[in-house]
C-alpha cells in the first residue's frame, strides 16, 4: 500500500475500529466482512467532496432524495474517489423502481434483461441507476423475477430489497460502498472501507456461489487486483482455477467487452500475468492458449507482451488504442503457424495458404470473444500489408503509405522487428520509419537506391489482337504484340 494511499485512509481507519471493536491482532485474511457491524463514516472523516462528483449525478441524487426516495453513489465512483482518483463514471443505488426512475426523468430508459437497470442521459453521460437488489432465495418461487442456469448462474435476477440486502449482493466488498448527499456520509455494510485500507479485493460471500451465479465476477477479481494493484484474499482466489471453465457459458459477445475492458485499460499487462496465473486467458483465447509455452519465452508471448506494455503506455499519456491493432498482435503468430502448415500440407501458393489461415484463426476467435466485423476487417488489412511492406519499388511504396491501416501495418512490422530480433525486418523497419519522414527529394532517392525486388514480378504476355470479322493475326506478322 502506498503512502500516499494510507495517509488517505487514517481518519476512516481510525474510525473504523473504534466501530468494529475488531482485535488489533486478527489476521486480515480471517475476517469475515459480512459478519461485521455497519459502519457510517462522518464527513469529517473521509476525503470525499461534492466539487469532485458529476453534476449529472449529483441531479439525480438530489432529485430522488426531494422525490422522497434512498439514493446513494455507490461502487467504483465511491471507491475511486476515497483513492483519491477521479472516476471515469458514476453510478447511483435507490429504493426507487425502474418504473418510478421512468416517470420521475423524461431523459430515462430502461436496460436489462437479468436486472433491470435506469440509464438517465445527459448528452455523452449516462448515470445508472439500480434498484436496491434483494435476496432471490427469499422468492425463490417466484420464477418471472428470479431464474437460475443448471450451474447456478442468474438468468434472471428482479429481486428488490433494502440497502442493507444491496449491499450484500454486490461482488467485492471495496465496490460495496455508499456515499449519501443527504448527510455527506459514506456507508460500509461489507468491510470495504478495511479492505480498501489493507488492499485486499474480497468476494462478497460464498465466492464459488457468487462465480456460479454470474462467472464473469472472476475476470472482475483479477482486473480490479491488476487496476488497484492489491491482491486477492485466498478464500476469494482459491474456486477461480476450478471453475474458469463457466466463463464458456457466457454469450461471446458479452466476453468480447469484457476483454476490452482487462486488456485495454492501461493495466493491461499485469491482467494478462494475472489472467495466466488464475488459468482465465483459456476460456477467452483458446487459440493463443493453445500456443503457450513451459518457459514463457515463445515469440508469441513476447509479441502479446511488448503489445500489451505498449498499449499501457499509450493509455496513460492518453493517446488512442484501436483494439483491431491488439488482436492483430496477439493473433499474427497463431495465424502465420496455421498458414505454413497449410501450406506445408496442401501445397496451396503462400498468399492463399495465408488467406485460408487468417479466415481460420478469426474465425475460432470470434467463437471464444464475438469480435466484430468492423474489427476483424481492420485485423485483415493490418496481415495483409505484411505481405505487401516489402514491396517498394516503383510507386508502390506511396500508394501502400496511402492505405488507411498502413500505420498500424508499420507498427505491426516493427513489433515484429523486436519480438524475433531479425536483421532482415529490422532493416525494412528501419528503411520505412526513414522513407515516411523523408521529403518527396529523398523518398525518390531512397526508391532509386533500392536493390532488387525482394518479391520477384510476374511476366504478363499480351494477347493478339483480333480483327472485328476476321482471324487473328499472326503471330510472324510484323505488326504482332508480345
Amino acid at each position: 500500500m502506498s503512502l500516499s494511499r494510507c495517509t488517505i485512509f487514517t481518519r476512516v481507519a481510525n474510525f473504523c475500529r473504534k466501530v468494529l471493536k475488531r482485535d488489533e491482532e486478527a489476521p486480515a485474511e480471517v475476517i469475515e466482512p459480512e459478519r461485521q457491524h455497519m459502519a457510517i463514516v462522518p464527513r469529517e472523516s473521509h476525503n470525499i467532496s461534492r466539487k469532485d462528483i458529476s453534476e449529472n449525478a449529483l441531479k439525480v441524487l438530489y432529485r430522488l432524495n426531494k422525490a422522497g426516495f434512498e439514493a446513494y453513489l455507490v461502487g467504483g465512483g465511491v471507491r475511486d474517489l476515497l483513492l483519491g482518483k477521479q472516476p471515469k463514471d458514476f453510478d447511483v443505488s435507490t429504493n426507487a423502481t425502474p418504473e418510478q426512475m421512468r416517470k420521475l426523468f423524461r431523459n430515462c430508459r430502461l436496460v436489462g434483461r437479468r436486472f433491470r437497470l435506469a440509464h438517465v442521459m445527459f448528452g455523452p453521460e449516462v448515470i445508472e441507476v439500480a434498484t436496491f437488489r434483494g435476496h432471490h432465495q427469499e422468492e425463490e418461487q417466484d420464477r418471472n423475477n428470479s431464474q437460475r442456469g443448471q450451474n447456478g448462474m442468474l438468468l434472471r435476477d428482479n429481486i428488490f430489497g433494502s440497502i442493507e440486502d444491496d449491499a450484500q449482493r454486490r461482488d467485492l466488498t471495496i465496490n460495496s460502498l455508499y456515499y449519501s448527499v443527504a448527510d455527506f456520509t459514506v456507508r460500509d455494510y461489507v468491510g470495504g472501507l478495511q479492505d480498501l485500507e489493507l488492499g485486499i479485493i474480497r468476494m462478497i460471500g460464498d465466492p464459488e456461489t457468487r462465480y456460479r451465479e454470474d462467472p464473469v465476477r472472476m475476470l472482475r477479481v483479477v482486473r480490479f487486483a491488476a487496476k488497484l494493484d492489491m491482491r486477492v484474499a485466498a478464500e476469494t482466489a482459491e474456486p477461480i482455477p476450478r471453475l474458469a471453465t463457466l466463463l464458456n457459458d457466457i454469450p461471446p459477445a458479452r466476453l468480447f467487452e469484457e476483454s476490452l475492458k482487462l486488456l485495454q485499460a492501461g493495466h493491461g499487462y499485469s491482467t494478462y500475468l494475472k489472467l495466466r496465473e488464475f488459468q482465465l486467458f483459456q476460456p477467452l483465447f483458446p487459440t493463443i492458449t493453445r500456443n503457450f509455452t513451459e518457459a514463457g519465452d515463445s515469440a508469441m508471448e513476447r509479441m502479446i507482451i511488448q503489445v500489451l506494455k505498449n498499449t499501457d503506455n499509450r493509455i496513460q499519456n492518453d493517446m488512442r488504442v484501436n483494439p483491431a491493432f491488439l488482436f492483430a498482435a496477439i493473433f499474427w503468430y497463431p495465424q502465420m503457424e496455421a498458414a505454413q502448415q497449410m501450406a506445408q500440407e496442401s501445397g496451396l501458393p503462400w498468399y492463399e495458404a495465408f488467406a485460408l489461415a487468417m479466415n481460420d484463426t478469426l474465425d475460432e476467435a470470434c467463437r471464444a470473444l464475438a469480435i466484430p466485423k468492423r474489427i476483424t476487417t481492420l485485423v485483415r488489412d493490418i496481415w495483409t500489408l505484411q505481405l505487401r511492406i516489402s514491396r517498394r519499388h516503383g510507386k508502390r511504396a506511396w500508394k501502400l503509405m496511402e492505405h488507411p491501416k498502413f500505420r498500424a501495418a508499420y507498427d505491426l512490422l516493427a513489433l515484429r522487428a523486436e519480438v524475433e530480433n531479425n536483421q532482415e525486418l529490422q532493416r525494412l523497419t528501419h528503411w520505412w520509419g526513414e522513407f515516411q519522414a523523408a521529403a518527396p527529394v529523398q523518398q525518390k532517392t531512397m526508391l532509386n537506391t533500392l536493390g532488387d525486388d525482394p518479391v520477384p514480378r510476374r511476366k504478363t504476355t499480351r494477347r493478339p489482337r483480333r480483327r472485328p470479322n476476321g482471324p487473328a493475326r499472326s503471330n510472324n506478322s510484323n505488326n504482332n504484340a508480345s
